[in-house]
C-alpha cells in the first residue's frame, strides 16, 4: 500500500510511523506527482492543494487525511462520487488557539502595545490605565473543541462564559448556551465575542450590521475562525462608527491581507497573519490522529477519528 503526503514531518515522526507500519510505503513530495497519484491508496494533505483533477488521477484512492480542520477548499463533489473516506485533524488546534486568544485579550487589557512603544521610546510613563479579564463576560461562537478550551481558560480568569451552537445543548465550562437563532439577543451581554466558527453555508457572512449595532460599544471582537464570517465592509463600518471598541483579527476575507489595507493602521484593530493555530506541536498531534486512523484502516476497522460528513463539509 502506498501513502503519498505533500506534508513532510520530522525524521523522528517519519521513522516512528514507518516502523509501526512495515508493510506500508510512504512517499513525501512537495507537490502531487501523477505517477504517485496513480498508485496511492491514501493521501495526506493540508486540504488546499487537491483538485478534481488530482482525484480523477488517483484511481486507487480510498482515504484522504487532511492535517487541518478547515476543509472549504476540498473537491468534495469528486470525493463523494468516488465514496472516498475523508478524516481531518479536528481538535489539535484547541490548545494553541485558546492560548492565542488569551494572549491577545491580555495584550489588550494590559495595554502591551503601548508599553512596548514606551520601552522603545525610553519613556517611563506609569499612569497607563489597565483593565482586567476578571468579572467580564465572553460569548463564544462555536463551542466545539476550541471553543470549549477557550471557555475552560475563561473560567480560570473568573469570566462569565456564554456560548452559541446549533443545538443550544450544554457544554462544559460554559455558563449559558444559546441556539444560533438567539444570537442577536445575546450579543449585548458580552464584553468579549470570540468566533471559532468554520466556513459553511450556514455561517458565511452570518454577522451583519445589525449584530454589531447590538453589541456594547466597549465590546472586543475576536475572529480566529474564518474570514468570511463577516463582510469586510460591515466590520470596517462598525469599527469606524465605534460600535465596538476593538477587533482582534487572525483571519480575513482575502489572505494575505494587502499591505495598504486600512486594518494595518487602525488603532482599534490588532492584525495577526492567520497564525493562531501555529505550534511546534502541530504536526506531532496530527500524526498521532493519523496513526490511530491508519491502524483502523489496515485492520479493516470502523472506529476512525474525525470522519468528515461530505455533505456538511465538516
Amino acid at each position: 500500500m502506498l501513502i503519498v503526503s505533500t506534508i513532510t514531518p520530522s525524521e523522528e515522526i517519519q521513522q516512528h510511523i514507518e516502523q509501526a507500519f512495515l508493510n506500508v510505503t510512504f512517499k513525501y513530495e512537495e507537490v502531487w506527482n501523477d505517477k504517485s497519484l496513480a498508485e496511492a491508496e491514501v493521501l495526506i494533505t493540508y486540504g488546499e492543494d487537491l483538485t478534481d483533477e488530482h482525484i480523477e488521477k488517483a484511481k486507487k484512492l480510498k482515504w484522504i487525511m487532511v492535517m487541518s480542520a478547515g476543509l472549504e477548499k476540498m473537491p468534495f463533489k469528486s470525493i463523494e462520487e468516488r465514496g472516498i473516506l475523508v478524516t481531518n485533524a479536528r481538535g489539535i488546534h484547541k490548545i494553541p488557539m485558546a492560548e492565542y486568544t488569551f494572549g491577545m485579550m491580555l495584550q489588550y487589557e494590559k495595554r502591551l502595545k503601548q508599553l512596548i512603544q514606551q520601552e522603545r521610546d525610553e519613556n517611563w510613563q506609569s499612569s497607563i490605565v489597565m483593565g482586567e479579564l476578571h468579572g467580564k463576560s465572553m460569548l463564544i461562537l462555536g463551542t466545539g473543541a476550541i471553543g470549549g478550551e477557550i471557555a475552560r481558560l475563561a473560567k480560570a480568569f473568573g469570566m462569565t462564559t456564554l456560548g452559541i451552537n446549533r443545538s443550544g445543548q450544554g457544554v462544559e465550562h460554559i455558563d449559558t448556551l444559546y441556539k444560533m437563532e438567539e444570537l442577536l439577543a445575546v450579543l449585548p451581554q458580552a464584553d468579549y465575542i470570540v468566533s471559532v466558527l468554520p466556513s459553511t453555508k450556514e455561517t458565511r457572512y452570518i454577522l451583519m450590521e445589525k449584530h454589531f449595532q447590538a453589541m456594547k460599544s466597549s465590546t472586543v471582537f475576536i475572529n480566529i475562525g474564518r474570514g468570511d464570517l463577516v463582510k469586510e465592509s460591515v466590520l470596517l463600518q462598525a469599527l469606524e462608527k465605534q460600535e465596538i471598541t476593538h477587533a482582534i483579527l487572525d483571519v480575513f476575507e482575502s489572505e494575505p491581507l494587502p499591505r495598504n489595507h486600512p486594518y494595518w493602521n487602525m488603532e482599534n484593530v490588532t492584525v495577526t497573519p492567520h497564525s493562531s493555530s501555529q505550534s511546534d506541536q502541530y504536526l506531532p498531534r496530527c500524526f498521532v490522529i493519523f496513526e490511530k486512523n491508519l491502524q483502523e484502516y489496515v485492520s479493516n476497522g470502523k472506529q476512525y477519528i474525525n470522519v468528515i460528513d461530505i455533505n456538511r463539509g465538516y
